[in-house]
């Protein structure tokens, strides 16, 4: 899938034909899938590129930071899980105030005909888009017929009993600590994507070390579920020299660690089996996909129980991963 960070970029490609969608594809879910699907459907049958336009940062938190909601996906994350659903292209456009001041016909001109080629937009029932969200539907239909291409509206696609699949339920699940329930939406597990860094070093004193991903704001990719313990995989980034690109089973801590009174909120993974030292993974860059919550985190009345806990926490872990394989196959059964 080729990338473009701006029409000029997009343009320096010369021209082509191409069935487009628009969206802002946060979690890249099981609605937003099946959209994609259908472009690339109209795009076989047209004869024409498959591509879509998403906007970097999501226009929310330009035009209304205050209600904007925490997203499922950090930005390189929604291109890579674009990028497996067989578009030819994506057009990240940057959003800002002077963008989001065009007219409804100045941005399907510039960006949907003269930019992308569009001969077919592929769109929600509910699209709105232009200044002020001035465009709907019956403005994209009529700006089809002024610049020649075809609209398909999509009714919502909906999940188990007929609940709209969207990335507000996912954030739902993820803030009641229902990474299961998320990865059902999501057609695939929820992942954290991060560098590791030095902790305060308690776990491998308590025969657990810890992968702790990076707390700094925006240095982590993907929406932090709700505080608890989680079983889980940790892939280690290619360029480790420890089986580069193998998802290792992991027991995950999300919280501030209260057992010895920590105020930051952070994420450790301890990888089974790996021994009171564990391994080198600092500065490393890791994913973390989150199966199953086994508990809330508390704070227990001595180390001592913390760590028998810790133990039985391993072992759950081991037993739900056991019943879970890491193979290539999608996790959340799609």
């Amino acid at each position: 899938m080729r990338v473009w960070r701006s029409l000029e970029e997009l343009r320096g490609d010369g021209p082509a034909r191409a069935v487009v969608t628009v969206g802002n594809f946060d979690g890249v879910h099981r609605g937003h899938r099946a959209v994609l699907d259908r472009v690339r459907a109209e795009a076989e049958t047209r004869g024409a590129e498959a591509r879509a336009v998403t906007f970097e940062p999501h226009p929310l938190h330009v035009l209304r930071p205050d209600v904007a909601p925490p997203l499922v996906t950090g930005p390189t994350q929604r291109v890579e899980l674009l990028g497996t659903t067989g578009l030819d292209g994506l057009l990240v456009q940057r959003f800002d105030l002077q963008l989001a001041a065009q007219s409804p016909e100045q941005w399907v001109r510039e960006t949907l005909v003269e930019g992308l080629g569009a001969v077919c937009v592929v769109i929600g029932v509910d699209v709105r888009f232009g200044h002020r969200n001035a465009g709907d539907l019956a403005t994209l239909r009529e700006l089809g017929q002024r610049h020649g291409f075809d609209v398909v509206a999509l009714e919502d696609v909906a999940g188990p009993a007929g609940r709209r699949w969207s990335s507000s339920w996912v954030r739902t699940c993820l803030a009641e600590g229902g990474v299961r329930e998320a990865a059902d939406v999501l057609g695939r597990l929820h992942r954290l994507d991060g560098v590791v860094v030095h902790g305060d070093h308690r776990g491998r004193e308590l025969g657990y070390p810890t992968a702790n991903l990076s707390p700094e704001p925006g240095a982590t990719e993907g929406l932090v579920p709700a505080d608890g313990v989680y079983a889980g995989w940790l892939t280690v980034e290619p360029d480790s020299d420890d089986a580069p690109g193998e998802r290792l089973p992991t027991a995950v801590s999300i919280g501030t660690n209260p057992q010895f009174d920590g105020t930051q909120r952070r994420v450790e993974a301890y990888v089974l089996d790996r021994g009171p030292d564990g391994f080198d993974l600092y500065g490393r860059a890791v994913r973390v996909e989150l199966v199953e919550r086994l508990r809330p985190t508390v704070r227990f009345e001595s180390v001592t129980a913390l760590t028998d806990q810790m133990a039985l926490d391993v072992d759950r872990t081991r037993e739900l991963l056991a019943a879970r394989p890491a193979t290539g196959a999608n996790p959340a059964g799609r």
